[in-house]
């Protein structure tokens, strides 16, 4: 299957070739790396924006570039079909560069251009955010993995251990089902209501903690929040999470193949103020598209960027101590599949869909 989507992609980039009379695609990024090798990882700094390869695209071939330290374990391990290979000695970077200008004479195209290269078109970008069904797969299984991780580690989660007990235990667990920890926060009960992007500290949750998984597997991108409470929720706290739920819904009802995503914005900005936040969505980000990106477009009031399915989602509403967050997949249909949904998770129903409440572990 990987041989048909890496043919597949290669037919496609040749065609914006044509269209744009450009003589080659440089592909540096790691979200570009995973999606033109059907979820090849070129990974070794997890922080890094670019990784160890590189794909490089012309009418008359394909090549991924890399170095004699790193060419093996990705020909055995991460690209095995679909290309050619250019490997040059780690000190002689000059290599590369030459062999690129001597297999593409002429303008190249890259997604991170450098001197005399031009950004990528519209038309490839969407490429990317648009899913193959082999890209849905691998996606559900990304999906189950991360909310798996998620419900293990907070089944454990102790009020006494530290937010870094939590983030560790996160990493853990997602490490263990082979997927990328790239974000981990966590809030305890102090810090909880005081901070949205919460990174972790070395001090005791308390009686609750959100914990906010981005992971990674084949390049794409779970993402989800979950709560744990050691005591059961006041009814504050009760209400706090159904009023995000209740915003979270009138968005998720807005998703359909065609809507801008800046409308979305506007939905959600009317949900909070119904509820009586008027100020609340200038706190946080509200979320946009995912995939091979945590956010490839976050959605704010200028964002034009149409949701063309099958394409995947994250939207993440929040008021100040409870947030909802899972990563859905809008299929052709206009209908929306939750790719983080964990059956043994606690649930309520909100407007047909299975939505997560916190874990009440008294």
């Amino acid at each position: 299957m990987s041989a048909a989507e890496i043919a597949h992609k290669l037919k496609l980039i040749r065609s914006v070739l044509a269209d744009t009379g450009a003589a080659g695609v440089r592909l540096r990024g790691t979200d570009w790396f995973a999606w033109a090798t059907a979820g090849g990882s070129n990974t070794v700094l997890l922080a890094a924006e670019s990784g160890v390869a590189e794909v490089l695209v012309t009418q008359d071939g394909a090549w991924i570039l890399t170095d004699e330290i790193e060419a093996q374990r990705l020909q055995d391990e991460e690209v095995p079909t679909g290309y050619d290979w250019a490997i040059d000695p780690w000190a002689a970077a000059d290599q590369r560069e030459a062999f690129v200008a001597s297999a593409a004479r002429g303008t190249v195209l890259s997604d991170q251009p450098i001197q005399g290269e031009a950004a990528l078109p519209a038309e490839l970008v969407q490429a990317k955010r648009t899913l193959l069904f082999s890209e849905i797969e691998r996606y559900r299984q990304v999906g189950r993995l991360a909310s798996e991780a998620m419900t293990q580690t907070l089944a454990k989660a102790k009020p006494e251990w530290t937010e870094y007990q939590l983030a560790g235990a996160g990493a853990a667990a997602l490490w263990a089902r082979g997927l990328h920890p790239t974000l981990t926060l966590v809030a305890g009960e102090r810090r909880l209501p005081m901070y949205r992007h919460a990174t972790a500290k070395p001090e005791p949750l308390g009686q609750m903690a959100m914990l906010v998984f981005c992971a990674r597997g084949f390049g794409l991108y779970a993402n989800l929040t979950r709560f744990v409470s050691f005591s059961p929720l006041s009814s504050d706290q009760e209400q706090l999470h159904q009023q995000v739920r209740d915003i979270e819904a009138v968005a998720l009802n807005a998703c359909q193949s065609g809507t801008p995503l800046n409308q979305v914005y506007y939905t959600l900005k009317g949900a909070y103020e119904q509820q009586g936040f008027a100020n609340a969505i200038a706190e946080h980000h509200q979320g946009g598209t995912t995939g091979y990106l945590s956010r490839e477009v976050v959605a704010n009031p200028t964002t034009e960027d149409p949701l063309v399915a099958p394409i995947a989602m994250a939207w993440n509403p929040s008021l100040r101590g409870a947030k909802i967050e899972d990563t859905f997949l809008l299929h052709d249909d206009g209908s929306l599949e939750n790719l983080t949904f964990d059956p043994n998770w606690p649930f309520v129903e909100v407007q047909g869909r299975k939505r997560p409440v916190p874990l009440v572990r008294a």
